[in-house]
């Protein structure tokens, strides 16, 4: 069981949407990094949201900051684990929202719409 841990990110710590949600209200609350492709964002996200598409991610690490803790999403938890792994690999402090924003959505937790232009 330990080698299929290693293999899809054990000790990743992953957040549930209502867990999450909690911890975006608090104070330090972490970066919400949204690792989706544009279209989808602009779809429907979370308020507050960054957005760096997984594919730009290693590239763009400097514009993260490294004194607080980054909550990755994306639609299903699979793009996120991915970001997570590569965020801790780099020394940050990371975790994942569990089932991402289908999970969130079907929490009931609120989605924020792109305006249009943004």
């Amino acid at each position: 069981m330990s080698w299929i841990r290693s293999l899809f990110g054990g000790g990743m710590q992953s957040l549930e949407p209502p867990e999450a949600q909690a911890r975006l209200q608090s104070e330090p609350a972490p970066l919400l990094l949204d690792v989706r492709m544009p279209d989808e964002f602009r779809g429907g996200h979370i308020a507050g949201a960054r957005l760096i598409p997984l594919p730009e991610l290693e590239q763009r690490l400097s514009e993260l900051p490294r004194d607080r803790e980054i909550l990755c999403v994306c639609a299903g938890g699979m793009r996120s684990s991915s970001a997570v792994r590569l965020l801790l690999k780099s020394g940050y402090r990371a975790v994942n929202l569990s089932g991402g924003m289908s999970a969130w959505s079907r929490a009931g937790l609120p989605v924020q719409k792109a305006t249009r232009g943004a």
